[in-house]
């Protein structure tokens, strides 16, 4: 996309041409959009779905052979059903091709009507939290330090493990122990108040440590009465605040009087800033250049990004309550944590909420975590900077762990003492940021082969768990072939197995059953032994 541009620290501007395909591509997804939803009621239908059960579109890919690949998420009697989302594959004329679903089960409950009381489902589900106070068993993360309100309880089927049964999902808040705000997703059973399930909406990179700059990158600024805003009216509007270390609120956009923003040094607020913008834009760019897609969740919409959050928070999270990123500026308020690929990483877990909507547990929560590694990484490789080079390690460069190393190695993820570096029946049990390990490790492997090996000037060696010798088919290739699986064929309860059918039928789209990339798909899987 070429438009206006902006030299951070020059304020020379570069007049552009054309971003002209960016309106085209909106109005062809919402026709496809809204094709999808007046045909709804006839497709429940034609998947045998009960009288109570309705579809509610998602979103569309339509593939230039006008096949469709319509999301649905799914309501049953009107409340929304948890574990109850669908991809159909149609022909372009309509004819269902096949149909993925989260769970097979066709959704049939006695009643509607909760035994449990709202308010004491709320009850459960704060009690359920405040357990966790104090609790360091997660390393990943900080402990809870405190459990505020919790919002009103939403009654929803719950259909994501074992029988469908009538629940609340509650949300409770709170904070943790360095600053990080929690957002507690409970599931609770509406008869008994068992809790069927628990999430952390708020998805951090965790640790301690220190953050570094992107240095001086190009800009895309707004004037407005005469004064520059960091707001980028080319990338859906996006656009960075300073919450001045407040840990609530949306911040106030930076503005500045001569279009040249920051110094590259951390007494000048601005500099976090410039990275901000930047990792968003970079994001935004891999996202629009490689798939067609218009920000992170296809709409156009640019989200936003909040640095300066809190004191001494040495930690950078996304929140989809907010559709933003927020950075703290570390230990002693002088280590943003900036880095591109977290603000890539981060910035990913909105695309996977807005697609496939892994569940933030078990095997589905490691793919989660991967699919924002493996493009991080490649929002990394993308943006190409002198000052931040390129590579298969995250947060390389932040220095998290107080010790010069990074957060995660994608060609050996077991070198972090944590993550598994193949599939085994207990990775499911491990903490998400660690069973990404196997798919982590699947990544690499597809991308650039294993054994030894040295990229932009970074030493890798990686292993396989069958003794096999892989080539590699280049990661443009590895990453258009995860993309389209998440995409497309993910759903919300895809564990290790069902990824490996779902990147097997997309690297069939895009290069043909029994082509080189195909196998190869099939071969890395295998090296990382899931079968």
């Amino acid at each position: 996309m070429l438009v206006v541009g902006i030299q951070a620290g020059t304020g020379t501007a570069n007049a552009a041409v054309g971003a002209s395909a960016a309106p085209a591509a909106s109005a062809q997804r919402a026709a496809a959009v809204e094709l999808a939803r007046t045909q709804a009621p006839a497709l429940a239908r034609t998947l045998a779905l009960g009288s109570q059960e309705k579809l509610v579109v998602k979103d569309v890919v339509v593939d230039a052979d006008g096949t469709r690949h319509v999301r649905y998420d799914r309501t049953y009697g009107g409340l929304p059903v948890l574990g109850g989302d669908l991809v159909v594959h149609q022909a372009a004329g309509g004819a269902v091709k096949s149909v993925d679903r989260a769970v097979p089960k066709r959704i049939a409950l006695k009643s509607l009507t909760p035994a449990l009381a709202p308010a004491k489902a709320a009850g459960k589900a704060s009690s359920a939290v405040r357990s966790l106070v104090g609790d360091t068993s997660d390393k990943d993360a900080s402990p809870l330090r405190s459990v505020g309100a919790a919002a009103a309880p939403k009654l929803v089927v719950w259909a994501a493990s074992g029988t469908p049964r009538l629940a609340y999902e509650t949300v409770v808040t709170g904070t943790r122990a360095d600053g990080t705000p929690s957002e507690q997703h409970v599931v609770t059973d509406a008869a008994s108040g068992a809790v069927l399930s628990r999430h952390e909406a708020v998805q951090t990179v965790a640790g301690s440590g220190r953050g570094v700059f992107v240095g001086s990158v190009p800009l895309e600024t707004t004037l407005a009465s005469g004064t520059y805003q960091l707001k980028d009216a080319a990338r859906g509007g996006q656009y960075t605040t300073n919450l001045a270390n407040r840990t609530n609120g949306a911040g106030t956009l930076y503005t500045d009087a001569d279009n040249a923003w920051g110094d590259g040094t951390v007494s000048n607020g601005q500099s976090a800033a410039v990275d901000a913008q930047f990792g968003a834009a970079a994001t935004w760019d891999y996202y629009k250049n490689t798939f067609g897609r218009n920000g992170i969740a296809n709409d156009g919409k640019g989200a936003y990004s909040r640095v300066h959050y809190g004191r001494n928070y040495v930690n950078a999270f996304w929140s989809d309550s907010c559709f933003c990123m927020t950075y703290g500026d570390g230990s002693g308020n002088t280590h943003p944590l900036t880095e591109l690929d977290v603000s890539g990483h981060e910035m990913s877990h909105g695309v996977t909420s807005r697609t496939a909507n892994l569940a933030y547990s078990g095997e589905s929560g490691g793919l989660n975590e991967a699919t924002s590694d493996i493009f991080g990484t490649m929002v990394e490789f993308s943006a190409n900077l002198t000052t931040d080079k390129p590579d298969y390690l995250i947060g390389e460069l932040i220095d998290l762990n107080g010790n010069g190393t990074p957060l995660r190695y994608m060609d050996k993820p077991s070198r972090d003492g944590a993550s598994a570096d193949y599939w085994s029946s207990g990775v499911g049990s491990l903490d998400v940021h660690y069973s990404s390990g196997v798919a982590n490790h699947f990544f690499y492997l597809l991308s650039e082969g294993s054994g030894a090996k040295t990229v932009n000037g970074v030493g890798y060696n990686s292993p396989t768990y069958n003794g096999a010798t892989l080539a590699g088919i280049g990661r443009d290739k590895a990453a258009a072939i995860w993309y389209r699986a998440l995409t497309v064929y993910m759903t919300s309860t895809t564990n290790y197995k069902a990824a490996r059918t779902a990147t097997l039928n997309a690297a069939k789209d895009l290069y043909g059953s029994g082509s080189a990339e195909y196998n190869a798909v099939a071969a890395t899987w295998t090296a990382v032994n899931v079968n």
